[in-house]
């Protein structure tokens, strides 16, 4: 049994061998690093990242797949590098719509959900997790005002918005799940026109065709217009297409503006449409005292 880190691989460590205190000097030298990292990333002093060019970065980074396994000591070399040359998310200066800084509690959330390496399709291979995430969309239903309902928890805004429009089809037309689109009428999706791209994205995915998203007008702080929905949905209708979903957007990814919600609703109800709500970037505002008004009319979303 090799006594250093440097003469260890993987294949000293659990479960190849039986080497509990191998495997804990391990594991406590990958956490003393991510916690330097944190440490780094809150100060002040230090930079948001340490740029390098591609070609630059490839030539620090051993990236290519080995014959030879590397020693532990060298994979902790690794596990400094790539930190090291990342963009530190948590960094006081760091400015970006998309990231929430560091949260230890989730940190260690997401060690320990990696630890136990479940799934979560059934109860009998992820008991803890199913009953979780069954408690969390409760609550989150909650948050919204819905009286009954049921979700999944999505990677990301942009499956959630291929999600809504599969969903939204279906409702409107059960039979598409076996029989395919072949027998549907040319589908439409209207969202504003500061809309996120993957709508497009889904539409392609679906078969509705990139043409399948109807842009609505935005006023001059980029809120959807509700009266050229209507008029939107209106020539759609004339024109012998199938409105089936209005996508409405709390906190558009440009800007962070929220669309007139209750409006909006309102012209699904009379026009029978789905009112699919994407709030990856604003939906917190349902957890804030000061700021839960934006997202007033959310509990009129199809669910």
């Amino acid at each position: 049994m090799a006594e250093t880190l440097k003469d260890a691989k993987y294949t000293d460590l659990l479960p190849y061998a039986s080497s509990p205190d191998k495997t804990a000097q391990f594991v406590k030298e990958v956490c003393q690093i991510m916690l330097q990292f944190i440490e780094r990333s809150l100060d002040l002093g230090t930079k948001v990242m340490e740029f390098l060019p591609p070609e630059e970065l490839a030539k620090r980074i051993e990236f290519g797949l080995k014959d030879e396994a590397d020693d532990l000591q060298q994979i902790l070399t690794y596990c400094r590098d790539t930190l090291h040359y990342s963009v530190k998310t948590g960094h006081p200066y760091f400015f970006n719509q998309l990231f929430a800084g560091i949260d230890i509690i989730s940190l260690m959330g997401d060690c320990l959900a990696s630890a136990a390496n479940t799934s979560m399709y059934t109860y009998e291979v992820g008991p803890v997790f199913v009953l979780m995430e069954n408690s969390v969309l409760k609550q989150m239903m909650n948050f919204i005002g819905y009286t009954s309902g049921d979700g999944i928890l999505a990677p990301g805004g942009s499956l959630s918005n291929i999600y809504a429009l599969s969903a939204a089809r279906f409702k409107m037309f059960p039979e598409s799940k076996k029989q395919g689109i072949r027998h549907l009428p040319p589908l439409v999706c209207l969202t504003s026109q500061e809309g996120h791209y993957s709508l497009k994205k889904g539409a392609a995915l679906l078969g509705l065709g990139t043409d399948g998203i109807i842009s609505v007008e935005t006023d001059e702080l980029g809120r959807m217009i509700p009266s050229d929905l209507r008029a939107k949905i209106e020539d759609a209708k004339s024109r012998g297409l199938c409105p089936f979903m209005v996508n409405a957007t709390s906190g558009t990814s440009v800007r962070g503006v929220f669309d007139p919600l209750i409006a909006i609703s309102e012209i699904c109800h009379e026009f029978n449409l789905w009112l699919h709500i994407d709030a990856s970037w604003g939906g917190a505002c349902l957890l804030s005292k000061k700021h839960r008004h934006l997202m007033t009319g959310s509990e009129r979303s199809t669910y």
